[in-house]
């Protein structure tokens, strides 16, 4: 018995509601003493939003992201039930399902002491802690354990798998509740936690990633006519740390230094700034699937060129990627490798261009910068404060017109809602069709290849993209294509600049995803593989339960191929 304890611990700790102590608040006490007061209530309510509970989905899980030449679990298709990452979700998400169940069973306790609308808050946010958290479960591992009750050891030692469907309708039930009790939003001396719009948000995100397209349309729809929630004006300026709380963000994990809540973001910084210049790049994929400013793809439109492959394209392009030679952190960004000395702004004069392979090996492999959230205060010991914005209004807009447009009930309000997003992005009023390439289109199937594309450009590097290539099924496509880069120094000077054929050799084409194919440049010895991806389909379309529960559980089976 205690080597079992010892091997499923990761799963009891979860479900009977402790925790390690690097989880654990050390002022909560057992359940049977505590939420005896709203304070107690507060404090574990506040708990089950730490952000080590909702870690969100990666992007270097995905095809708009490299590393190099490494890959993960997911992109190299060697993921198993050993997995760090994967037993880290098992683990920590049923802890905080188990932290809202025991929330959720113990409210009587505070019944005729604390106003109702205090209650309601308190429970609106544990229904939707927990539909969201039973939601990941479904979307990554498909039939998983199932429980709204406090679970004692040998119960939870037996527990089988329930049928994802069934959990589903659950999911669904308590995003209503906690739609029903939560507030709009919060005075400015509340804690900012879950939200009405943001209870409907994610269960249109839910819904539409098991494919109920009504559910998501409705969902959806429920949050656009709260009113709440508007367009940020300026889309590059949405996701820098000055722009705080603004009505586009429905649902963020906060970070701050003053708490000491940052990310480390050395990786993505400009080596001519002292970061690792790349390691944690945007990938060539993305790039080449921003439309250009006639709203063509860029094998398609004329005003796409190869050689200058930021100019005349979707202002969003150069929103997230830094363009070549413009001004990035006070410096001039140029990754040519005939460009060994760039302007320092800084002090008004040219120095060593560490942000090219011909001086610096390890600048980045493909040319690429992030360029989404960066800010001068990135560099102030390479920690950032930006929020993790896990659902905004943009997101809400684009979930109603895929939902309509899968069930063909294609009309003015999916146009309404594309173009809105489109429009902004361009920096005008949606009504201003000539100023940007409104979406007129009403042919199903040329409207789900634009509204991919449009969130492929709307949300690169905001941790969407996975989601999306799973529940799309493209997964299996764009993952089993390789990883590009520039050739070596000496090559690249050889086959590409001398030919002049700096930067892209070619235009690749485009499929009806939105997906571009870069192997004509790599067989015709113009490009360097970094990395070969591999996706194993259907098998990886679901995660394997991890291993040692398994073990443990003889009441557990795992998914298909693992």
């Amino acid at each position: 018995m205690k080597l079992k304890s010892i091997l499923y611990s990761a799963f009891l700790v979860g479900m009977v509601g402790c925790a390690d102590l690097d989880l654990n608040p050390l002022s909560e006490g057992s359940s049977e003493a505590w939420y005896s007061n709203a304070t107690e209530v507060e404090m574990s309510v506040n708990d089950i939003f730490r952000s080590v509970f909702w870690q969100g989905y990666d992007d270097a899980w995905t095809d708009d992201f490299t590393n190099r030449e490494a890959l993960t679990p997911v992109t190299n298709a060697t993921i198993n039930g050993e997995w760090g990452t994967l037993n880290t979700v098992w683990a920590n998400t049923y802890k905080v399902i188990a932290r809202s169940n025991t929330l959720l069973l113990n409210m009587d306790k505070i019944q005729g002491t604390v106003p109702q609308a205090t209650i309601d808050k308190y429970m609106g946010n544990a229904h939707f802690v927990r539909a969201a958290k039973y939601g990941e479960l479904v979307f990554y591992f498909g039939d998983v354990i199932y429980s709204t009750d406090i679970l004692s050891l040998e119960e939870a030692f037996t527990m089988g798998r329930t049928d994802k469907n069934t959990i589903k309708e659950a999911v669904y039930q308590d995003f209503d509740v906690a739609a029903s009790l939560l507030p709009e939003s919060y005075g400015s001396s509340e804690n900012k936690l879950a939200t009405k719009g943001a209870a409907y948000a994610m269960k249109a995100r839910f819904a539409i990633q098991m494919g109920d397209f009504a559910i998501a349309r409705d969902a959806a729809k429920a949050c656009m006519d709260l009113g709440v929630h508007e367009l940020y004006p300026i889309y590059e300026e949405l996701f820098l740390t000055s722009t705080r709380n603004p009505s586009e963000v429905i649902f963020a994990m906060p970070r701050s230094r003053s708490l000491n809540v940052t990310w480390n973001v050395r990786n993505y910084l400009p080596r001519n700034v002292g970061g690792w210049g790349g390691a944690f790049a945007p990938s060539w994929d993305l790039l080449h699937a921003y439309l250009c400013t006639d709203g063509l793809p860029i094998d398609e439109s004329p005003l796409y060129d190869p050689k200058n492959p930021f100019e005349n394209r979707d202002p969003r392009c150069a929103a997230t990627i830094v363009p070549f030679q413009s001004r990035h952190l006070n410096f001039t960004y140029q990754p040519h490798p005939d460009t060994t000395q760039v302007m320092n702004f800084n002090t008004g004069s040219y120095q060593t261009n560490n942000d090219t392979r011909s001086v610096a090996a390890f600048a980045s492999f493909n040319g690429l910068l992030r360029k989404k959230g960066v800010d001068e205060d990135w560099l102030l010991n390479y920690q950032a404060e930006n929020d993790e914005i896990l659902m905004r209004y943009a997101d809400v807009l684009l979930m109603y017109a895929e939902a309509k447009i899968e069930l063909g009930e294609i009309d003015g309000s999916v146009h309404e809602a594309m173009n809105s997003v489109r429009a902004r992005a361009y920096g005008v009023a949606v009504e201003q069709v000539t100023e940007y390439p409104a979406i007129t289109s009403s042919d199903q199937a040329e409207l789900r290849t634009i509204l991919r594309t449009e969130r492929r450009m709307e949300f690169g590097f905001e941790g969407v993209r996975y989601s999306d290539i799973i529940r799309w099924k493209i997964a299996e496509k764009v993952l089993n294509r390789d990883v590009y880069g520039m050739l070596d120094v000496a090559e690249l000077k050889e086959k590409v600049i001398d030919q002049d054929l700096w930067f892209f050799p070619m235009t690749p084409e485009i499929d009806e995803d939105g997906v571009a194919d870069l192997s004509p440049m790599y067989e015709a010895g113009l490009v360097k593989r970094l990395a070969i991806r591999q996706f194993e389909a259907p098998k990886q379309y679901l995660w394997p339960i991890p291993s040692k529960e398994i073990l443990i559980n003889s009441n557990l089976d795992q998914n298909p191929g693992y």
